[in-house]
């Protein structure tokens, strides 16, 4: 079975957690408590020396990091569903909204980016709060702006790789007090999202360490 060391609040857990539910993968989650510093732990690093979340320990004990990586592995070994569409363009479209979350959102939002501007720059948590809601807002403009109309999902009626970073984006969005009146369309497909059982199940607050 595989292992997904995994944080009930990571956004990039969450999206591993979707992914694993969609490809009907039987996992097992450990627990790593970010808050208490688990993973700074000598034997966590040793599985993952960027210090995060997720892990995705295989069977045979080699360990893979970084969610769109973990999720091009899932795509490669259980190809049903598909997280990308085949014809090139829309391949490219939906990693580009994928990307424009995992790379432009989310690291700027990280946790131990902004305890790092607290500690060393002076942010207080007002201030703190103020620059992840900023840049969210500016990231989701500009994901809303990409997605064409009509479908139940960003590009599809069904979901895609992006939906996969989407959803848990808009859980933290929700968390920080994000404006979302500007993101009626990025709300829709989250509702179509949260109907559906894979992405019910991997819910921060369904996860064995929510507190």
């Amino acid at each position: 079975m595989l292992t997904l060391y995994s944080y009930w609040r990571s956004t990039t857990s969450y999206r591993v957690r979707i992914a694993l539910n969609l490809k009907g993968l039987p996992y097992r989650v450990v627990p790593v408590d970010l808050v208490a510093g688990d993973q700074r732990s000598p034997d966590y690093v040793a599985k993952n020396p960027i210090k995060g979340v997720p892990t995705l320990l295989l069977e045979d004990g080699q360990a893979l990091t970084q969610s769109l990586a973990i999720m091009a592995y899932m795509d490669e070994i259980a190809p049903d569903p598909a997280l990308l569409p085949e014809p090139a363009f829309e391949r490219a479209q939906v990693l580009a909204a994928a990307q424009l979350i995992a790379t432009d959102i989310h690291p700027i939002n990280n946790l131990k980016v902004v305890s790092h501007l607290k500690t060393h720059h002076g942010l207080t948590a007002d201030e703190g709060t103020a620059w992840m809601r900023h840049w969210m807002t500016e990231g989701l403009h500009a994901y809303q702006a990409l997605l064409p109309d009509g479908p139940k999902f960003s590009f599809a009626d069904h979901p895609l790789l992006c939906d996969l970073c989407l959803i848990p984006q808009l859980y933290n969005a929700h968390r920080w007090g994000v404006e979302m009146t500007p993101f009626a369309r990025l709300l829709e497909i989250e509702r179509e999202a949260l109907r559906l059982p894979a992405f019910d199940a991997a819910r921060p607050e369904n996860q064995p360490d929510a507190n």
